[in-house]
Parts: structure tokens; C-alpha cells; sequence
């Protein structure tokens, strides 16, 4: 889900830049430090969108530069445990598929895309089912539900996302479509 939060950090301005404090300025090194980085509190940050105050700038010994706190608003990613996300499968591996959902990528483990038993394809970078003709691969769009989260904050690119496509609704877009052209044909109720 994204957010627009309210949030204070510091930040060094280097020397060469002390003539020129400026919102501008503290906007550029905020977004230089926090834009995609993970936070436990807050998700993963987009974007620095405006600053609103620098607090006095603070001498440190040994070090060049000085340092400001700022407030300031930032767009930020934080999947909601349970919620539902539309995503593109960026990366297809033995064990499953890692989905894009907004800036962060979750995996979508085999045992929970499809009852169905999947192999994994590495010539064609895809997951194929030995019982139909479903195949799920890298830039396929799929509509997934977050059931794990585990989020890094010293190492970002170790958080981790769990995903499911198993549950009513949810499915590679195109399995999702064929299941509503079926249901239309038949006269069936949805799952």
C-alpha cells in the first residue's frame, strides 16, 4: 500500500554545499539516503516529496560535513499483510517466481501458484504444468495476496515478501480470464 508519511532524519551536508541550505538542497540528499531503502516502520521509501523544516545544522568531531535534522513527507511502499496486489513476474527459478508489486519484488514459492505440479523451464525462463498448459514466466501479470513479510532494514535486498496465487481470484491474469470466459459459456457460479 502506499502512503504519504511524515518523517524526521538527518542528514550531512557536505562541506562544499554549506553556502546553499536550502529545502532544495536537503530534499536531494534525502532522497540520495532514503530513496530505496526499507524501513520496518514504515516500508520501503519511493520517493522524498517535500521538506518542512531543517532543524540547526550540528558539528560532529571528525567529520567534514555539517549535519541537519529535516521533516519532511515521503511516499512510501509498505504491503499490508493479506492484501491483494496486481504484479509482473520479474525472474522465473526452480522454486518459483519473483513478482514486482510496486517497488519491492516478493517470491511466489511453486507450492503456491497452482494446484497444479509445476517444472521449471529454464530454456524458456518459465514454470510449465505437467497436467495442462499453464506456464507462468517473466513478464506475465499476475494478481497475488502478501502472506509474509520480513522486512531488513541494515540489508533492504534481504527483506523478504511471501506471496500466494492459490486462492480464488487470484492467478496469472490470464488463467483468471479463462476461468470468467468459462464461467460465462457455462452458466457457472465463480469460485
Amino acid at each position: 500500500m502506499y502512503k504519504r508519511v511524515r518523517l524526521k532524519d538527518t542528514v550531512e551536508v557536505p562541506p562544499k554545499h554549506l553556502a546553499d541550505v536550502t529545502d532544495e538542497r536537503v530534499k536531494a540528499l534525502l532522497q540520495d539516503k532514503l530513496e530505496g531503502r526499507m524501513d520496518e516502520d514504515v516500508g520501503s521509501v519511493v520517493s522524498v516529496i517535500e521538506v518542512h523544516d531543517i532543524g540547526d545544522g550540528a558539528v560532529l568531531h571528525n567529520r567534514p560535513g555539517v549535519y541537519y535534522e529535516a521533516e519532511f513527507d515521503a511516499l512510501t511502499y509498505d504491503p499490508d499483510m493479506q492484501e491483494v496486489a496486481d504484479g509482473t513476474v520479474v525472474e522465473t527459478v526452480e522454486f518459483g517466481a519473483f513478482v514486482g508489486i510496486g517497488p519491492v519484488d516478493g517470491l511466489l514459492h511453486v507450492s503456491q501458484i497452482t494446484d497444479e505440479y509445476l517444472t521449471f523451464d529454464g530454456a524458456n525462463q518459465q514454470l510449465a504444468s505437467s497436467d495442462s498448459d499453464k506456464t507462468l514466466g517473466v513478464d506475465d501479470a499476475v494478481r497475488v495476496r502478501v502472506v509474509t513479510k520480513s522486512i531488513d532494514e541494515r540489508n533492504p535486498r534481504d527483506s523478504k515478501i511471501g506471496l500466494t496465487a492459490k486462492q480464488p481470484g487470484l492467478g496469472k491474469h490470464e488463467w483468471l480470464e479463462g476461468k470468467r470466459l468459462h464461467r460465462e459459456q457455462t452458466g457457472e457460479e465463480a469460485d
